[in-house]
């Protein structure tokens, strides 16, 4: 019953892991996963686009009102335009409304520093008085540097505004006699927000295309790596495999040598010694128990080989070579011959291919014990080129090609789970035989 749950337990493993990763899947994953980073790329490089494109148009409005104020002042102005003098602001609306008030403009003004209006295209603010902030003030004192700022629609002197949202540009200018004056112009600001949308306009396709193309890149490498991982879930799918078959078939041998070997041994010293027991005095005592001791040693010496069998206490300890003597032990203690010729640098082989190596003479030594009816085994191991190889040769009665798929399919894995293990570490298994020719069994791998 612990067999079947061990046995049923490696299928559902194996099952679990026989599901294949969907690469297709993990491609188009990736790919959407890029999407919202896209977006969000797009979203704020728009935000930037616009927010930057605002203040350039800040600046733009700065500019013009700069070039205005100076046309204003060069050939705009009269020293009587303080007091309002009808002719002097006759002019200033003349020049304004040639050279400054274009299309893009709501409204200019022109201040006394006292706040009251001496010149504006509405000419029912000529002559009002206001509140000038600290900001207006400051642009008086500085001409160089225009101020800009949103306007608030809801002042007293914007009364006649009929616009939700303005861009107010103010400095400062001189009448002939230097009397200092604030032009004001008004701006619609959706010529300013116009600035920055344009700006997007034109970076869009820039930005978003570079976006889409990165992402378009980076899916061959994720194509790739998707399917590296598939070949990476594909291999550990073929050792554990390998590994449940190797084990099933490793359970199947012990038990066989147990029950044809020591089982068999023991049950016929349990029925020597219950006839001795029932014939009384008609059998020598003394011939009855050497013959059950001799068995019984016979017995723990078939044990203490199986054990070796199962795993060598001296392969990593002792070495490849000592572990090999000690196989080939067991084909002479039967009357084989046996030779071991070992020339490779054992220190040059990593411990997984001392395991994979010796498991793969105690497979063939195992075939050749069972079924090669040879009188003589060698085993040899050396290196060629980057590769280590090893040779287990018979003189038995060898076999066909054909031999070999109906004993795999009669569930003798222990060689096809062998070449599975070997190719997945990068060896290789060759098996060479004809009917009367003896085996050779030839594994390469790595060093």
């Amino acid at each position: 019953m612990r067999r079947s749950s061990v046995a049923t337990s490696g299928s559902d493993a194996v099952r679990r892991l026989a599901n294949p990763v969907p690469v297709r899947r993990l491609v188009l994953r990736f790919a959407l996963a890029g999407l919202p980073a896209v977006l969000a790329a797009v979203v704020i490089t728009a935000w930037a686009s616009v927010r930057v494109g605002t203040h350039q148009g800040i600046e733009d409005a700065k500019r013009v009102s700069f070039a205005s104020g100076r046309i204003v002042e060069a050939i705009g102005l009269d020293d009587s335009i303080v007091n309002r003098d009808p002719a002097a602001i006759t002019k200033l609306d003349g020049v304004i409304r040639q050279y400054v008030k274009k299309a893009s403009l709501v409204r200019v003004k022109l201040w006394t520093r006292d706040g009251i209006v001496v010149y504006s295209d509405e000419a029912q603010l000529i002559g009002q008085q206001f509140q000038l902030s600290g900001d207006s003030l400051a642009a008086l004192d500085n001409p160089s540097n225009p101020r800009a700022e949103v306007t608030d629609v809801d002042k007293d002197e914007n009364a006649f505004e009929s616009e939700d949202k303005l861009l107010e540009v103010y400095q400062g200018i001189h009448t002939p006699n230097g009397t200092d004056l604030l032009f004001e112009i008004y701006f619609p600001y959706d010529t300013v927000t116009d600035v920055g949308r344009s700006m997007w306009r034109e970076f869009a396709p820039i930005a978003v295309g570079s976006l889409l193309l990165l992402e378009l890149v980076q899916i061959p490498f994720a194509w790739s790596l998707a399917r590296k991982l598939r070949a990476g879930q594909q291999q550990r799918e073929r050792l554990l495999q390998h590994a449940i078959d190797s084990s099933d078939a490793e359970r199947r041998r012990i038990a066989s040598d147990l029950h044809d070997g020591v089982v068999q041994e023991l049950t016929g010293v349990s029925m020597t010694l219950s006839a001795a027991t029932l014939r009384g005095g008609a059998t020598n005592p003394e011939t009855v128990m050497t013959s059950a001791g001799h068995q019984i040693r016979e017995s723990v010496k078939s044990l203490r080989s199986l054990l070796v069998d199962i795993y060598p206490p001296n392969l990593h300890e002792e070495g490849l070579t000592s572990a090999l003597a000690d196989l080939l032990g067991s084909l002479h203690n039967r009357g084989l011959l046996t030779e071991l010729d070992v020339t490779i640098e054992e220190d040059k082989l990593h411990a997984q291919n001392v395991s994979l190596l010796y498991r793969a003479a105690q497979e063939a030594v195992r075939n050749v014990a069972s079924h090669a009816r040879a009188s003589r085994v060698a085993i040899t191991v050396a290196q060629d080129g980057d590769h280590a190889v090893l040779a287990v040769d018979d003189d038995g009665r060898g076999f066909d090609d054909s031999q070999l798929a109906s004993q795999a399919q009669a569930g003798h894995v222990g060689l096809p789970s062998l070449a599975g293990l070997l190719t997945d570490a990068g060896g290789s298994l060759e098996i060479r035989s004809a009917i009367g020719s003896g085996t050779r069994v030839e594994v390469r791998i790595p060093l």
